[in-house]
């Protein structure tokens, strides 16, 4: 049961863009700041697979890019989407269920990439993989 809602929550959070870019925010001193976000969705609801995407994604931020999170360069947020308050953000990704979105803010405008196919392809079955994976696109989306 747990494998099949896990795979109906990878088929719905694909439907989400691949690759976008937006302006947004209206915060100037936000907008300014270049940085790299990574941004764990999820509602209250949550099976093995979402809880270890939050756990391994973390656990990389955390203890691959310690100066970077100091100097605001990268930030981790943990959003859950069955809060009122989350709703504009779950809106702006088109995320209905846990996802896993990186995103690159330069010069105020944003791009971004949704992984949340590869979290869950292998987040619990290889999550070496998953954490060098997402430690190397982190590290792309800096430069």
């Amino acid at each position: 049961m747990e494998k099949l809602l896990c795979v109906l929550v990878m088929c719905f959070s694909t439907l989400a863009c691949v690759n976008h870019s937006v302006n947004a925010g209206t915060d100037k001193e936000e907008l300014q700041k270049d940085r790299v976000e990574i941004l764990y969705f999820h509602s209250k609801q949550r099976c093995a697979t979402c809880m270890a995407i939050e756990k391994n994604a973390k656990e990389v931020v955390e203890s691959q890019f310690t100066d970077e999170i100091q100097k605001g360069t990268v930030v981790f947020r943990e959003i859950d989407i069955s809060k009122e308050e989350n709703e504009k953000i779950a809106d702006k990704y088109e995320v209905t269920w846990s996802s896993l979105f990186i995103c690159r803010w330069k010069s105020g405008k944003e791009t971004s990439e949704n992984l949340t196919e590869f979290a869950f392809g292998h987040t619990r079955t290889s999550p070496d993989s998953f954490k060098a994976g997402l430690k190397r696109k982190i590290t792309e989306m800096l430069k």
